[in-house]
């Protein structure tokens, strides 16, 4: 009868011990994996997800900026800098934002 007992008890041991495993594979940490870089909500310097495209005199001139890329689609809003005034758009729209806000109408 002990022996029942023994085998009983080493078989949910074993079973126990291949449902970790299989729990620390599925949802392991990945420690070997970067960690992408999350920036800081609380950091005053730092704008998130926007990326400035210009930086502007008067609070007109960024607005006509704003407008033109605006009218090519780009999704923009306008920061407060010091003395002068940014244009900020998404990181995806950079490039085209550059294209437009360099052209002269």
């Amino acid at each position: 009868m002990p022996d029942a007992r023994l085998t009983m008890i080493l078989g949910a041991v074993l079973m126990l011990g291949i449902v970790l495993l299989a729990l620390r594979w599925t949802f392991g940490t990945g420690r070997d994996q970067p960690a992408p870089h999350v920036p800081d909500p609380d950091d005053p310097t730092g704008d998130g997800l926007l990326t400035e495209v210009s930086r502007v005199p008067t609070e007109a001139a960024a607005q006509v900026l704003r407008s033109r890329l605006a009218d090519a689609g780009i999704r923009s809003t306008v920061g407060r800098a010091g003395e002068g005034y940014r244009l900020l758009v998404f990181r995806a729209d950079l490039v085209n934002a550059r294209l437009v806000v360099g052209r002269s109408r």
